[in-house]
């Protein structure tokens, strides 16, 4: 007969996994913060696209200023590049001709949400009065209703996720932030983007910050010249059935493998 012998070293360790299984429980059990449990339900935004195309998307978050706006619809189009503009609705109330002007441009118009709240703090009814408020005031400046919802401080829960796909909507972040709010200079910008862009990135900016339109030119130019194609979100994220793996990308499930797959269908 063998025996097991227990030394305090080895219920020390025995202890520390109990411990652990129970915080990844009781982490997703609280919801927000099910993100670092070691296996949750938690669900995932879009960060970024699985593409065999060398296929970039470069998004601005707009929510203060509109000072620049113009600057950048001119170096936008002087490399014949079109964006996306995640707009707060309180932006679109204080720049309306900004909005017009972005959108007659050619660059698609994304939702940002109407006050930029954290959409974890609200209700299901709240967030998609929220959504809703700014979709309507996007559409009846352009046209066009988004279809694509980016969360105020990348900043979601399970809640919202349903929330936009009952809405016929994508939750949206980005795996290459620019940190140009923190006012990094032109060249850290420049740096930060084209080390990090890859096929399927989604590119953070934002409007009105102090040196993006100087780093601008040279990221555009970086990217194009090493193969690269500029396009809006609403064009590389895939609109059949996918799957989002734990990095965020965005994977296209083909039919055959569904029945082994989680997948989420078109909203």
């Amino acid at each position: 007969m063998r025996y097991i012998v227990l030394t305090k070293k080895s219920l020390s360790i025995i202890g520390i996994a109990a411990i652990a299984v129970v915080v990844s429980l009781v982490l997703i059990l609280t919801g927000d913060k099910a993100i670092f449990a070691l296996a949750s339900n938690k669900k995932l935004p879009i960060y970024c696209t699985e593409q065999k195309e060398k296929i970039v998307s470069l998004s601005f978050d707009a929510a203060w200023g509109a000072e620049d706006t113009h600057l950048l619809i001119d170096i936008l189009g002087r490399y014949k590049v079109k964006a996306t503009f995640f707009v707060v609705g309180q932006w679109v109330d204080k720049f309306p001709e900004e909005v017009k002007a972005l959108s007659a441009a050619g660059h698609e118009i994304q939702n940002h949400s109407a006050t930029h709240p954290h959409m974890p703090r609200l209700s299901a009814e709240k967030q998609a009065e929220e959504i809703k408020i700014c979709n309507d005031k996007i559409e009846a400046l352009t046209g066009k209703r988004p279809i694509l919802f980016r969360p105020p401080y990348g900043d979601y829960n399970n809640t919202l996720i349903d929330t936009l796909t009952n809405m016929g909507m994508y939750c949206i972040q980005w795996d290459v932030d620019s940190l140009d709010w923190k006012d990094k200079t032109a060249d850290q910008i420049y740096d930060r983007v084209t080390k990090k862009a890859a096929n399927g990135s989604i590119v953070l900016f934002h409007n009105a910050a102090k040196n993006t339109p100087a780093a601008l030119p040279k990221i555009i130019e970086k990217l194009q010249s090493d193969g690269f194609k500029l396009v809006p979100v609403s064009q590389q994220i895939h609109k059949g059935n996918y799957e989002i793996d734990h990095e965020g990308r965005q994977i296209p499930v083909t039919t055959g493998k569904l029945e082994e797959k989680t997948v989420t269908t078109t909203p």
